[in-house]
């Protein structure tokens, strides 16, 4: 099999060490990757740095059209990348297909707000002191941008780095994760096709033991990762002078109350509990749901949870796939199991094959379980009964996590009030807290976080505003 070469400071290279990927579900060879050396790793950040007034320099055009290419590529190329996302992720094809059109749209998203990004006017005559003075204000990238990325979106949780650190003009360098490299190196493979001058992007698989040294680096000012909260607060601790951006984990919560479409709602909390094998941030794990409607929404939910289909990834029909490595499947039984023990009873599920664990519903469920205060990622839920609206939004907020909600509710009241109540960064009214538009600030409060993505988010999260005031104009 061809070893996949990095890409260090836009050309590929190889190391001395090469790593294998194999799929969770089938134990095959998906591809083998270069691992660079220290070296190459110090050469990446150098040119990274080197380029940097370069890169900040560049027309507007340039980053565009660059970015306007890599959405071309990617949809020339979708179902191969998706392919490569089943492989290395074992997300099933529908999902990873999904996958590669949302980061088609993300690097889409880019171009045109590069487009539009521009600086903005201020008079200042607006007292006398300051007369024939005007401010133009204009946003300066912060500097070269560490990307650490996670496994569960190998491709478009990448480009939502990418994308944005181009699209401002600044050098980005990803490590990704060590499971599922493959799809950034793709990624890269499309970006050095562009015009964009060298340094300015590198993918480095390196180990995350190796990461540390990057974090640290002062050429690299900013941090963007995606991960866990220990990791993440752990990056955070290590460099409080740094820009640092966390985007975490969670324990979404669907509420569904009684004014709600029930078979709608149940319909939707099965399929999102259990897509990516509930290895995403958002998916639902906790459901809340108001006690006068309990035992028909349970009934309809768990009818729904039996109708997925689970099996293999490249199956067409195949909604639930294993999760990425059998390692974490028995992670995920076993807080199962500790719950029941605990007194948790099984609606659904509850068993495990090798790398996939079959979607679960659990009821009584003890508030100190791991499945119920920690985020499981993997495809469990719990379901909750509540008296009332307000215990419903309490429960929610109990969490020490705090990204995104749902809230089944036909009432325009409720809406409003739980976007007022509700800890989270973001509140999906009629549908599950795993929505996520690529365009739309994403990202929490608590423990889920700090900063926002979403292309025009991130780009102002990547730079800070800068002021040229014009002296004895005549206005």
């Amino acid at each position: 099999m061809d070893v996949r070469s990095f890409w260090l400071a836009g050309r590929p290279a190889t190391g001395d060490r090469e790593l294998t990927v194999t799929n969770s579900h089938d134990g095959r060879v998906v591809g083998t990757y270069s691992v660079p050396t220290d070296a190459q790793v110090e050469e990446a950040v150098a040119a990274a740095a080197a380029v940097q007034k370069e890169a900040a320099a560049l027309p507007v055009h340039v980053r565009a059209e660059a970015l306007a290419h890599v959405a071309k590529r990617l949809a020339e190329r979708h179902e191969e990348i998706a392919q490569l996302i089943t492989g290395e992720n074992g997300k099933p094809i529908f999902w990873a297909r999904g996958e590669v059109n949302r980061a088609i749209s993300t690097f889409r998203f880019a171009a045109e707000e590069t487009r539009r990004w521009s600086g903005g006017v201020q008079r200042l005559d607006t007292e006398p002191a300051a007369a024939g003075r005007l401010a133009y204000v204009s946003r300066q990238p912060k500097g070269p941008v560490l990307a650490i990325t996670p496994f569960n979106f190998p491709l478009n949780l990448v480009a939502h780095k990418v994308a944005p650190a181009i699209a401002v003009g600044a050098p980005v360098i990803v490590k990704p994760a060590p499971a599922t490299p493959l799809s950034s190196l793709v990624l890269g493979e499309i970006l050095a096709e562009t015009d964009l001058p060298a340094g300015m992007f590198s993918v480095l698989p390196v180990e995350n033991e190796r990461a540390s040294a990057l974090v640290q680096d002062p050429r690299l000012p900013v941090v963007s990762f995606t991960g866990s909260g220990p990791v993440g607060y752990a990056i955070m601790d290590q460099v409080p002078r740094k820009h640092v951006t966390l985007e975490l984990g969670g324990n979404a919560a669907a509420v569904v109350l009684a004014d709600a479409d029930l078979d709608w709602a149940a319909s939707r909390v099965a399929l999102f509990s259990n897509y990516q094998a509930g290895q995403s941030c958002i998916a639902v794990q906790r459901v809340i749901v108001e006690e006068s409607v309990r035992a028909a929404f349970e009934e309809k939910l768990v009818e729904a949870v039996a109708g997925l289909v689970t099996g293999d990834p490249l199956d067409e029909k195949t909604q639930v796939g294993p999760l990425v490595s059998v390692a974490a499947a028995e992670r995920v039984a076993a807080w199962v199991d500790e719950a029941v023990a605990s007194g948790a009873r099984v609606l659904a599920g509850g068993t495990r094959d090798g790398a996939t664990v079959a979607p679960t519903v659990l009821t009584d469920v003890p508030a100190d379980a791991k499945v119920s205060c920690e985020e499981v990622f993997g495809p469990v839920m719990i379901v909750k009964p509540v008296a009332s609206v307000d215990e419903a939004f309490a429960e929610v907020n109990s969490s020490k996590y705090g990204l995104q909600a749902g809230v089944f509710t036909r009432s325009l009241d409720v809406a409003f009030k739980a976007n007022r109540e509700l800890e989270v960064g973001g509140v999906i009214i009629g549908d599950v807290p795993s929505y996520r538009a690529d365009q739309m600030p994403y990202g929490g409060v608590k423990e889920s976080g700090v900063g926002r993505e979403g292309v025009h988010s991130a780009m102002e999260d990547l730079t800070y505003e800068k002021v040229m005031v014009l002296t004895g104009l005549s206005l």
